[in-house]
């Protein structure tokens, strides 16, 4: 894995996440928050952490802020200030932006400015969840457009025994089989027709998100 090197503005219960998740995995990440209870609360999760006020071009030029593979705007009450640093860091010439959004209008905002990808953590999880009551084989759901998602489903005891063929799930629903993740937790990123299910096993599929709810459900 190429380590890549991260920074994470905002460091809120979503910035946080983010940033001690990729410090985990292995990657360099530099928290960055004006505020200095939530920057102490994460200097032993991160490779760095600074207290900095982001909206200003001097500070995080200061801290080689271009230097980073991706930033991450984390912030979220304050909705000028997200506004605000993320002009800030595509004026300085940062290579892929990554903006948290809290409304679809803050959305809009975002990406007229520059910022590469928008996420909604509030909306997003909520999509999540309401998949995952609906559809009750679902065990994640992300979202890629409003019409397709890459799902895990949980293989039902009709799927069990059965190979890829023979469910012909891409005749029956317009799927992709993507993955399976057996039972005992090994990925077979490269499936063929001939691979039988097991009780346990869990498929990732790509396709139309009514459809999914219809296997989902199943």
């Amino acid at each position: 894995m190429k380590v890549k090197q991260f920074a994470v503005v905002g460091i809120g219960r979503f910035g946080a996440s983010v940033a001690t998740t990729l410090y985990e995995m292995g990657h360099d990440v530099l928290a960055i928050d004006s505020s200095e209870s939530k920057i102490e609360g994460i200097v032993d999760r991160v490779t760095h952490a600074v207290v900095a006020d982001t909206t200003s071009e001097t500070a995080l030029k200061s801290l080689g802020i271009t230097n980073f593979d991706v930033v991450i705007v984390g912030i979220g009450q304050d909705v000028q200030a997200s506004i605000l640093t993320t002009l800030v860091l595509k004026e300085l010439g940062v290579k892929y932006i990554v903006a948290k959004a809290r409304t679809a209008q803050h959305g809009k905002v975002l990406q007229k400015i520059g910022a590469d990808r928008i996420v909604f953590p509030e909306r997003d999880m909520g999509t999540r969840v309401a998949h995952n009551l609906i559809s009750t084989n679902v065990l994640d759901f992300i979202e890629l457009s409003p019409d397709y998602s890459i799902v895990e489903i949980i293989v039902s005891d009709e799927m069990v025994g059965k190979t890829l063929r023979e469910l012909d799930l891409r005749a029956k629903f317009g799927m992709n089989v993507m993955a399976i993740r057996t039972v005992n937790r090994k990925i077979n990123v490269s499936p063929i027709a001939t691979d039988r299910l097991e009780e346990g096993d869990v498929l990732i599929v790509l396709g139309e998100n009514t459809q999914i709810q219809l296997l989902g459900s199943d």
